[in-house]
């Protein structure tokens, strides 16, 4: 009787991802819209801005004061009092070594001539007569013009123009008003923009709990210990690294100033306090600062000693605050990755100037921290942060996906400085044929890409096959009695050798591990990575495959002599059918031999597999190691609550 065919079944396809719809639109022009009210409304929101961020550095000064037993009023009223005279000493400081500097350059006038002389000899001299001698030669090789016609006989000449008068416009003295405008006009929007700051700021310190409590209410009122915590962590870590950053910068522009003092740059105190302005920006904020002290070395000196001594000044003065102190005091970074740094500086500078550029990065830190408890905000933290998007597992599948196995060795490679192989194996190895496995069930790889995946993950298994494991246990001794007690009886069970002695352990006579891969997808690999491991431990090992395990073709001969088998999947923790088939012939051809089932575990809810006599579930290729040593050098199994990862 012919049975009908079953149907071919479709293949799986993966579709493109949809076209976004209103929800994209929408963020976009939310984006577009917030963009522009921060460019259009940036005379309101810079004062805004700086009384937030004021407001955070003044925090710790008030709790102080309030723990000092002063009124909520007086220390707010004290705190702003210090940040106002800061402010007003720092402004006239600046006015003065401005004017300073400006009346003390006539004396530097003839070496600044020089330097520029020097300058443009070296420089558009030589391109000059360069592009003379191209002129001179390419006029010897053209013709010469025809000359020009003769006048005319008889023709007369026009007159020249007669020369123009002069005319002098001269105004009125200006009145007392005018004067005073004109005096007064430059400094009318600082003061405008500090008084409004600084009444901001008090506002905001009189009102912290009630702004906390409209926080919490409108980022989650539902959780509030979760908001609650996100909320302190969060104004915590800002005014710490405000406050960090505040003195560490205080401190370099000091340094500098009195630096560039000895070195005899004139106004050093304003480069000093441009460093400690600047310093807010990483990476490139404190180079600014050296760009303009070094150039007015340069202009002033006709040598180039000063220059190169107020270069090497920075230099120093840099890598000491951002090497020893900044680490000491708050990390090793701000939380912003470099790229972020940089593109942040380059927006906020585009959108409030000068302005921008000094507060780019804690403005960016704000975000950033807001977008560790905001889910709508989270990509900000993605996009900036200095955390790796990806996990290793996650990596190590994108470089097989990208086919870039030496980018994998590379990761692996510095992983394994700070972990042993067997974890590495187990922590990224494993995770990331998981991710591959779970891809291959749902037919997103076609079978050459399959076969080219599997060829590159063996070739990593071989290449990490040298790599130093400094942390890993030694290999087992070989055959001979098993040390222990006195007589040279076998150590009990659920008792490590390892805890009485530190001679190493040794094998049972005869014994030898046949690892079996499943048929997954990725089982091969996983099987290799296994015998590996076992092979570092010194347990003689075998790998077979499945197709020689299926019904009607199992060798007996090759497992009954076998003490141990290890049948290595990534599928155990479903238990597919197939896998619970090969577990119950294995265990009818080698009954007596110790059975492992690793890497994925076994689930707990499958008794028909763990049922079997003699079946040891193992998670991880740590785990299945451990269990494999255990029944090299012990007769029993080691209890799976008493396994620990080696290395």
């Amino acid at each position: 009787m012919k049975l009908p065919l079953t149907p071919p079944r479709p293949s799986n396809r993966v579709y493109p991802p949809g076209v976004p719809g209103l929800l994209g639109l929408t963020s976009t022009i939310t984006a577009v819209v917030v963009v522009c009210g921060l460019y259009f409304g940036r005379e309101v929101l810079i004062p805004i801005t700086l009384a937030v961020l004021l407001s955070f550095l003044l925090a710790p000064l008030v709790s102080v004061l309030r723990r000092l037993r002063f009124g909520q009023l007086p220390s707010i009223f004290v705190a702003v009092l210090v940040a106002l005279v800061s402010l007003l000493a720092v402004g006239t400081l600046i006015a003065a070594q401005i004017a300073q500097l400006a009346s003390s350059l006539p004396q530097y006038q003839a070496a600044i001539e020089l330097k520029i002389e020097t300058v443009q000899e070296k420089t558009i001299g030589r391109a000059d007569a360069l592009l003379t001698r191209a002129a001179s030669t390419l006029a010897r090789v053209t013709p010469d013009h025809a000359p020009n016609p003769p006048h005319e006989a008889g023709r007369t000449q026009k007159p020249s123009a007669a020369a123009p008068l002069p005319v002098e416009v001269h105004e009125p003295m200006p009145s007392p008003l005018q004067l005073a405008q004109k005096v007064f006009s430059p400094v009318v929007g600082p003061i405008e923009t500090t008084f409004i700051v600084l009444v901001v700021t008090i506002f905001i310190l009189l009102q912290r709990e009630d702004l906390r409590d409209r926080l919490i209410r409108l980022f989650g009122a539902r959780d509030l210990h979760r908001t609650t915590t996100a909320i302190n962590d969060a104004a915590t870590r800002l005014s710490r690294y405000f406050v960090a950053q505040l003195g560490i910068n205080v401190g370099a522009g000091s340094l500098i100033a009195v630096g560039l003092a000895i070195i005899g740059v004139p106004g050093a105190l304003l480069f000093g306090v441009l460093t400690a302005l600047l310093r807010f920006v990483p990476y490139i904020g404190t180079w600014i600062a050296a760009a303009l002290a070094a150039i007015l070395a340069a202009a002033i000196q006709p040598q180039w000693s000063m220059a190169v001594a107020t270069i090497v000044l920075f230099v120093v003065v840099d890598v000491v605050a951002g090497q020893v102190v900044e680490p000491l005091l708050y990390g090793h970074s701000s939380g912003l990755s470099p790229l972020a740094v940089v593109v942040a500086a380059i927006f906020w500078s585009w959108l409030w100037g000068p302005v921008g550029l000094v507060l780019s990065t804690p403005l960016t830190l704000c975000l950033v921290t807001l977008g560790r408890y905001a889910e709508r905000l989270r990509f900000l933290t993605v996009l900036l942060g200095d955390q790796p998007a990806l996990t290793p597992a996650q990596n190590f599948y994108q470089r097989l996906l990208a086919d870039d196995p030496h980018e994998a060795i590379v990761q692996a490679e510095r992983l394994l400085k700070e972990m042993p192989l067997v974890q590495y194996y187990d922590d990224v190895a494993r995770e990331g044929l998981r991710l591959a496995r779970n891809d291959a069930l749902r037919g997103v790889f076609a079978p050459d890409q399959l076969s080219r995946m599997n060829e590159t993950l063996l070739d990593i298994v071989e290449n990490l096959e040298g790599a130093e494991n400094p942390l890993a246990p030694p290999p087992l001794a070989p055959s001979s009695p098993l040390h222990g007690s006195a007589d040279g009886s076998k150590a009990s069970a659920g008792e490590d050798p390892e805890a009485d002695s530190d001679t190493p352990m040794q094998l049972l006579p005869g014994m030898r591990v046949v690892c079996v891969a499943g048929r997954g997808a990725f089982d091969e690999v996983a099987t290799a990575i296994a015998v590996q491991l076992l092979c570092r431990r010194g347990l003689p090992v075998f790998a077979a495959h499945y197709a020689q395990f299926r019904k009607g073709s199992i060798d007996s001969a090759s497992i009954e002599n076998a003490p141990i088998l290890c049948v290595v999947t990534l599928d155990a923790s479903e238990a597919p059918p197939y896998l619970r088939n090969l577990v119950r012939r294995i265990r009818e051809r080698a009954p007596s031999a110790a059975l492992v089932v690793g890497v994925g575990g076994l689930s707990e809810r499958d008794d028909e597999t763990t049922s079997l006599s003699g079946t040891i579930n193992a998670n991880g290729f740590g785990e299945l190691v451990d269990q494999c040593v255990h029944a090299a050098t012990n007769a029993a199994p080691l209890p799976p609550r008493l396994v620990e990862n080696t290395g």
